[in-house]
Formats: structure tokens, C-alpha cells, sequence
């Protein structure tokens, strides 16, 4: 039962926080200390102070240019202590306006000794609220300021701590290439390649994730960062060296980050020795059972990553201490751990952002974190696809997983999904027993996400394709009028899935589909994907049409419409290729109807066209048009 203050305890409470207004310096000094050890270690007292309204007066004293050293170092102490609060603490300090002072105190320390106990509880206080997550990056995030930040990580263990604390939460926040750039302009590259080889943990592993944090999805500065180097080691080599067994878990963890990133980026290639046989074999390491949950869901999303494109780090993944069947445990584990704990800091590191914080989430993390592991290495190998496919009870979990209410799980079934669509043998059994076009399906019509509508059409496109038992059922769902609304959707990427999907959609189809296509599409939609800016979509339109006039039905309807702006595209090889295919089958003199066609095109200024065309370098083009003109009377 809790205890409610007494009568007495209640005006001494008053009789301080009024003492805090006082002009007498020494009242208001012994005024803050006692207001220091009223707010350590409770989190009550901590949102009772910040209720009151005292926030702004301390942030009054840090600014005045006449108080003591001493009385501003006790405000920036209690300051951070509210700060280190539940993060609704932290978010109303941001609000009250306590960064743009303490970036303006961190300044004026500038001159003074960066050993001075107020430049570290300025620091301290700052990392404090960035720990949180509910900081903005710096106000201006100008060059001066992030010189001045980094000036500081030089000074002692505590500084450097903070520091890289604050940066990699502040790039974490936004992560621009523009921020990230501007980081790299200050000296923050040097500064983090120094704090790798501090002898204190505690610096080495915020560097780390400010490292992390740089080079995500950053080539310019990934490619710079690999290039720095202290102690005459170059940056890759010292994170393979944290990456040593005999270094914490969580630094392991964090140096197989920063190395997936800069591999991600661009910097070092799949085969380097750093990639292929230390990072990859770090990452799988910690997947294992006997790991921290936290520490095997962050490896499993970061080797997702790490895996994601190159087929040789798929295979060699695939093959590495039975991932597979370690991914399936993960699948198992529908219960957080007996006596899991998160470690201190896990849950305000840059790469967790607070999600292990409450472990009735873990069983959600881990299928997510396993579904997108199986879609990376699922991605281009069909081997590995038919490995995958016969684990226990993945295509169970993926079909629910579908319908789950978490929308990152939904996504990560949806990737899984689309990895394995690209089998010919998988499309035509394991789907079609399945029925996982039903769950697509209704993931395409009812879900906002734009991610997740991008790669689920996606996956469409490969279940329409003509040898898929699903092609039918799909239709049935209502597949061409829902298709034809995506194409006017602005994300280029939909629109091209759209595109892509009804072109499989009517490749060989019969007469009803290619009717019901050309009624919802219209010829309005049909003329602005041949004008589309993408030469993606423009080539897919083509392909389209293609498919809609490889037989009589509706050629002249097309062909009064369109013949003009099929040959209306931009002077590319592969486009006149597709236009020209387009042409062959509008004259093909074995069709009905074919003459009073051509007539139409040499009226068009088609025929001449081609003709020029003949000049081509490029053998395909030449043979394609050289058919096209025999077909010409």
C-alpha cells in the first residue's frame, strides 16, 4: 500500500521549490540540492516537480550569466535526473525548451577545462534525454555545433560517452544522407575512430552505434568511413576486432552492425573476408538459443539485412551452423524466456528504440525477425527456397502471420511470401494448398501501408503468371478492377506492380479478361502509363499491350486509340523493341482487318518509322523491325 506524504513532508516540499525563486544565491543553491535528492530514484517525485512548473525556473538559472558555477551544476545534475524519468518525463522536458539551453551552455564551456564537472553534467544531461527518443536532432544542426560536440568527445571516458551517445541518437532520430554528411564534415569520422580504441566499454559501444548510425544506407560517407582509420588500424579492422568472442555480446553485436551497414553501403564487398567469414559468421553465432532474446532478434534483423541481395551470402548463411532449423526455433518461441532480462541500456540503445521493453512483445519480435531472415535467404536460390519451404510449419505461420494485427509481422510474412513466389514447383503446390492468395488478397484490399501493398503486389505479379493454379482464383477476387485502381496511385512502384500484374494477367488470357482490363483500365489510364515518366512502367504498358493484342479481340479498339502513342516513346533499345512487337501484331497479315491497319499506320507516319529504324546497330531490334515491315503490302 502506498504511503501519502505527511502534512509536514508536503510544506517542507513547498517551503524548497519556493526557495528556488529567491534572489539570495545560497537559498536558492541549498534550495536545488535539496530538490536533487527528492527527485533521485523516484519516478513519483520526478512527474510531481515536472507538474509544477519548476522546469522553466531551473532552466532561468542555467542562463544567468551572474549565478556560480557550483548552483548551475546542481540544476544541470537535477535536470538530469528528470531526464533519466519514464520518456513522457523526457518529452516534456524537450518541450519546456531545455535543449536549445543546453546547447548554448555546452558552447559557452568551450573555453573552459572539458574536465569541469558542469561540461560533463551538461553532456550527461543531454544524453539523458536522447537516450529517450523523443529528442529532435539538434536545433540548426550546423556545423559549429557539431564541432563543438565533438571538440568534446576528445576529453574524458565520461565526455566521450556522451557524446557518442548523443550522436548516434540524433542520427538515429532522422538519419538523412544530409545529416549524416554533415556529421562526417565535423570530424565525427575521426572522433568515432578514436572511441573504438578506448580502453572503456561504456565509449567503445555508443561509438559503435554512432558508427552504425553514419554509414546506414550512406555510400559517400560509408565510403569515407572506410578509409579512416587510428592507430594505424583502418576502421573495418577495428570493428573485426570487436567483434572477438572475448568482447561483450552486445559489442559483438554492434561491430557486426556497423560492418553489415558499410557492406550495405557499398564500401566493402560481399566476398571481403571482413563480410562473408567474420561479420555473417558473428551475426548466425548469435541467433543461437542460448542467447538474450534481445540479442537474437536484433542478429537475425541484422543478417535479414546483411543477406539480403548478395545470392553468395545467402548460400553461405544458409549452409552456416543450421540457421534454417535456428530460424524455426524462433517460430517455436511463442513465450518470452523464464528470468530474461533486458540488459541496462538495451532499451534506449539506437537500435532498439525502446521495443524490449515490455516482454510480452518478444514472441512477435522473434516471427518477425525469422520470417525476414527466410525471405533474404529464400530471395534468389531455389534450393534454398526448397529447404526453406519444408521447414515445420512455416507455411502455416506465414498464412496466419498474413492476417496478424501487427502490421511488422504482416510485412515480414508478406516479404517471406514473395521471396518464395519466385519458384515455379512452390507456385504450383505448396501455394495452391495453401490458398495464400487469399490472405494476399486481402492484405492488398484492406491494408493503408504503402510498404506493405507494394510488396504484396509484387508477390501478385508472381502468382498471375500462366502456369499458376492461383491465376483463377485471384480473378475471381476481383484481382483487374483492383489492379486497375493501383495504377493511378502516385508511388511509382505500385503502379509498375499494377502494370506488371495485369500484363501476366493477360498474357494467353481469355477474351472475358482482356475485355474486363481494357473496361476498367480506360483508355484515358492506358494513354498516361504510355506517358509516364518511369521507363519501368512505360515498358511494362508495352508489354501489356502486347498481351492484350497477341489475338483479334480488340485490336482495333487499341489500335484507333493507341497506335499513335505506342510509337510516341523515348529513343531506347528495349522500348523499340517492345513497341515494334507491339506493331507486328497489329498489321500480322494472317488477321482479320490486317490491311485497312497498315494503311492506318502508313497514314500515321509508322511504316517510315521502321524504316529508319533499319539502321539499328543492335541485331534484336533490326530482326524485329525487319518482320514488322514484311508484314507491310
Amino acid at each position: 500500500m502506498e504511503v501519502l506524504p505527511t502534512y509536514m513532508d508536503v510544506e517542507h516540499s513547498r517551503a524548497y521549490i519556493d526557495q528556488l525563486y529567491s534572489n539570495d544565491s545560497q537559498k536558492c543553491f541549498q534550495a536545488v540540492s535539496e530538490l536533487k535528492f527528492a527527485v533521485i530514484g523516484s519516478v513519483r517525485e520526478k512527474g510531481s516537480i515536472i507538474e509544477q512548473g519548476v522546469v522553466v525556473r531551473l532552466l532561468q538559472i542555467l542562463r544567468a550569466p551572474d549565478l556560480d558555477i557550483l548552483l548551475k551544476t546542481e540544476v544541470a545534475t537535477v535536470l538530469n535526473s528528470l531526464a533519466k524519468g519514464l520518456p513522457e518525463h523526457a518529452a516534456s522536458l524537450v518541450q519546456a525548451g531545455l535543449l536549445p539551453v543546453l546547447w548554448e551552455q555546452l558552447e559557452a564551456c568551450v573555453g573552459g577545462s572539458g574536465t569541469s564537472a558542469y561540461t560533463q553534467m551538461i553532456l550527461c544531461c543531454l544524453r539523458s534525454v536522447y537516450r529517450q527518443g523523443c529528442a529532435p536532432p539538434p536545433p540548426s544542426w550546423d556545423h559549429k555545433l557539431l564541432t563543438t560536440l565533438i571538440q568534446h568527445g576528445y576529453h574524458p571516458p565520461c565526455n566521450q560517452e556522451c557524446v557518442a551517445n548523443i550522436l548516434a541518437h540524433a542520427c538515429k532520430v532522422s538519419r538523412t544522407c544530409e545529416q549524416q554528411q554533415q556529421l562526417v564534415d565535423a570530424g565525427g569520422a575521426d572522433l568515432v575512430a578514436c572511441m573504438l580504441c578506448s580502453p572503456v566499454s561504456r565509449v567503445q559501444l555508443p561509438a559503435l552505434h554512432c558508427l552504425a548510425a553514419m554509414c546506414y544506407n550512406n555510400e559517400r560517407v560509408s565510403s569515407i568511413i572506410a578509409t579512416k582509420s587510428y592507430g594505424g588500424k583502418a576502421v573495418p579492422d577495428l570493428l573485426v576486432g570487436l567483434m572477438a568472442r572475448d568482447r561483450p555480446q552486445d559489442m559483438q553485436l554492434a561491430a557486426a552492425t556497423s560492418l553489415t551497414f558499410l557492406h550495405r553501403s557499398g564500401a566493402l564487398s560481399a566476398d571481403d573476408p571482413k563480410i562473408i567469414f567474420k561479420t555473417l559468421q558473428c551475426l548466425v553465432r548469435m541467433c543461437r538459443r542460448d542467447r538474450e532474446v534481445w540479442e537474437r532478434v536484433e542478429a537475425a534483423n541484422t543478417l535479414a539485412y546483411l543477406t539480403e541481395v548478395s545470392t553468395e551470402l545467402q548460400r553461405t548463411a544458409a549452409m552456416t551452423d543450421h540457421l534454417i532449423d535456428t530460424m524455426n526455433d524462433y517460430l517455436k518461441d511463442t513465450t518470452s524466456s523464464t528470468g530474461a532480462s533486458v540488459p541496462q541500456g538495451i532499451c534506449g540503445s539506437p537500435i532498439s528504440c525502446r521495443q524490449y521493453d515490455n516482454p510480452s512483445t518478444w514472441p512477435e519480435l522473434m516471427l518477425e525477425a525469422a520470417l525476414k531472415v527466410y525471405a533474404s535467404l529464400s530471395a534468389n536460390d531455389e534450393d534454398i527456397r526448397q529447404r526453406v519451404i519444408k521447414t515445420d510449419g512455416l507455411m502455416n505461420t506465414i498464412v496466419t502471420s498474413l492476417s496478424a494485427a501487427c502490421p511488422p509481422v504482416q510485412l515480414a510474412a508478406v516479404r517471406c511470401l514473395h521471396s518464395l513466389s519466385r519458384s515455379v514447383h512452390t507456385i504450383r503446390t505448396t501455394f495452391q494448398d495453401h490458398m495464400v492468395w487469399r490472405p494476399l488478397m486481402t492484405v492488398l484490399k484492406t491494408s493503408n501501408n504503402e510498404e506493405l501493398v507494394t510488396v504484396a503486389s509484387s508477390t501478385l505479379c508472381n502468382l498471375l503468371l500462366e502456369f499458376s493454379p492461383s491465376k483463377e482464383h485471384i480473378l475471381d477476387q476481383g484481382a483487374v478492377e483492383f489492379l486497375c485502381g493501383l495504377t493511378r496511385r502516385p508511388h511509382p512502384g505500385l503502379r509498375l506492380n499494377a502494370v506488371w500484374a495485369l500484363m501476366n494477367m493477360a498474357f494467353q488470357a481469355e477474351h472475358r479478361v482482356k475485355v474486363s482490363i481494357l473496361h476498367h483500365l480506360g483508355t484515358d489510364q492506358i494513354f498516361r502509363l504510355l506517358s509516364d515518366t518511369d521507363v519501368h512502367i512505360l515498358m511494362k504498358t508495352l508489354g501489356l499491350l502486347r498481351n492484350l493484342l497477341s489475338t483479334k479481340g480488340h485490336i482495333d479498339q487499341i489500335m484507333q486509340c493507341h497506335g499513335k502513342e505506342i510509337m510516341q516513346v523515348i529513343p531506347n533499345v528495349k522500348l523499340q523493341i517492345a513497341a515494334t512487337f507491339c506493331i507486328s501484331n497489329l498489321i500480322w497479315n494472317v488477321e482479320e482487318g490486317a490491311a485497312e491497319r497498315q494503311n492506318k499506320l502508313r497514314e500515321m507516319g509508322v511504316y517510315k518509322l521502321l524504316q529508319n529504324l533499319m539502321t539499328t546497330t543492335d541485331t534484336a531490334l533490326f530482326d524485329k523491325v525487319k518482320i514488322a515491315l514484311q508484314q507491310f503490302h
